[in-house]
C-alpha cells in the first residue's frame, strides 16, 4: 500500500564534498538548495561530520539562512549538541559516526547505550524540543531500538536502509524488506514518525515507497551521481516520480 504522501529529502552532502575536495568557491550549495526545492524537495538534508570531509560550519549556517526545511545528520557529541541548537534546523536526526568509514554504516547501537548516556541523549531531545527542533535516531530496523527511541523522547526514527540496499535484487533482499516493513508498522504503532534512508536508489526506492507508514525518504548519493549526467533538477525529478508512482 503506498503512502499518501511522502516526503523527499535530498542530501547535498556529496555536492559540499566536491567543493570542500579543492577548496573551492563552487559549487555554489545555495544553488544546490534552490534547486532542489524548485525540483520538488520537501526538506534538505545535510550531515555536519565530526571531521568536515564535506560540509563545513558556514555551510550549514548559509543552507539554514536559505532552506525552507532543513534536516541536519549529526553524531551525539557535545560540540554537535551546541552547533545544532544555534543552528536551529526544523530536524536534528543523530546518527552513529566513525572518523574512518566512508559513510554511516549502520544504525545507532541503542541497545549498547548505558544508562548515563540514555540519559544524555534524552536530555539533548528534550532541550532541542525547548528550541522547536524535532529530533530523529537513525536506527537498524528492529523493534529494541524503536522501544529505546521511544522512551528517550524521540518523535520520529529513520530506519536504515543500508542492508536492503545492498542485498537488493539477492535472495535475502526479502529478508530485509520485511524487517522493514515489520519495524515501520511496530514504530508507527508507538507514535512515532517513520522515515528511512541510506542507499537508496533508482532501482530500488520503490518497495520502500510502498510501504504504508513512511513518511519521508531521505536520498543523497544516488540523486548526485545521477545529477552529473542530467542535472540536479532532472535527478530529483525522477525520484519524485518514483514516489508519486510506486503503487
Amino acid at each position: 500500500m503506498a503512502n499518501k504522501k511522502i516526503r523527499l529529502g535530498v542530501n547535498i552532502d556529496h555536492i559540499a564534498f566536491i567543493k570542500t575536495s579543492r577548496d573551492t568557491m563552487y559549487p555554489n550549495l545555495l544553488d544546490a538548495v534552490r534547486i532542489s526545492e524548485d525540483a520538488g524537495a520537501d526538506l534538505i538534508t545535510i550531515h555536519l561530520r565530526e571531521d568536515r570531509r564535506h560540509i563545513q560550519d558556514n555551510d550549514a549556517l548559509d543552507i539554514r539562512k536559505y532552506a525552507k526545511v532543513l534536516n541536519f545528520e549529526m553524531a551525539h557529541t557535545n560540540e554537535m549538541v551546541k552547533f545544532a541548537t544555534d543552528l536551529k534546523p526544523d530536524f536534528c536526526c543523530i546518527v552513529p559516526e566513525k572518523r574512518e568509514e566512508k559513510t554511516t554504516e549502520g544504525g545507532l547501537s541503542l541497545k549498547t547505550y548505558s544508562d548515563k548516556k540514555l540519559a544524555l541523549l534524552e536530555k539533548t531531545i528534550s532541550d532541542f524540543k525547548l528550541n522547536n527542533i524535532k529530533t530523529s535516531l537513525f536506527i537498524d530496523p528492529n523493534t529494541e531500538s524503536i522501544d529505546i527511541s521511544k522512551n528517550v523522547g524521540a518523535e520520529l526514527v529513520e530506519l536504515h536502509t543500508g542492508r536492503y540496499a545492498n542485498l537488493f535484487n539477492t535472495i535475502d533482499e526479502f529478508d530485509c524488506l520485511e524487517e522493514i516493513i515489520s519495524a515501520s508498522k511496530y514504530a508507527h504503532s508507538k507514535g512515532l514518525l517513520v522515515n528511512a534512508g541510506h542507499g537508496l536508489n533508482y532501482e530500488n526506492l520503490t518497495e520502500i515507497c510502498k510501504l504504508e507508514y513512511i513518511n519521508e525518504i531521505n536520498i543523497g548519493h544516488a540523486i548526485i551521481a545521477q545529477a552529473v549526467f542530467t542535472g540536479l533538477k532532472d535527478a530529483i525529478k525522477k525520484i519524485i516520480s518514483i514516489i508519486n508512482n510506486c503503487d
